[in-house]
């Protein structure tokens, strides 16, 4: 299982790859392994400001479908075109590469302390172990 030392991660399983004040948010390859074959994201909170935990979007496999929470409170800047029924339509690239070109959405933190209560790559391993 590959967990990123440089991320931070959240108990529902989304990572967060933080530069300045903006950060990547997706699922973790834990997450995408349990999910199976990931065959739709939504996301409809572009340009909204969102607390800690609230619902950003869904992810739908073919198992079945996930909320997915914001790991820290900020404003949904950007949906992956990837992603985008109407850009890309390539959900399956979470399943391939869930830390680099299958990220969800881009923010901007409003509360750069809240990133001190989210899991290293160790407790995470943890966690999933």
């Amino acid at each position: 299982m590959n967990i990123p030392k440089d991320l931070k991660y959240t108990k529902d399983h989304e990572w967060v790859r933080v530069s300045g004040d903006e950060a990547e948010v997706g699922v973790t390859d834990f997450a995408q392994g349990e999910l199976g074959d990931i065959v739709y994201v939504e996301v409809d909170t572009v340009g909204e400001d969102l607390e800690k935990g609230d619902v950003f979007g869904t992810v739908e496999a073919v198992k079945t479908t996930s909320d997915m929470y914001m790991p820290v409170s900020g404003e949904v800047l950007e949906f992956n075109p990837e992603l985008s029924d109407e850009e890309g339509d390539n959900p399956a690239i979470i399943n391939e590469d869930p830390y680099g070109e299958g990220w969800i959405v881009k923010i901007k933190l409003s509360d750069k302390n809240e990133l001190d209560d989210l899991l290293s790559a160790e407790e995470y391993k943890n966690l999933v172990s």
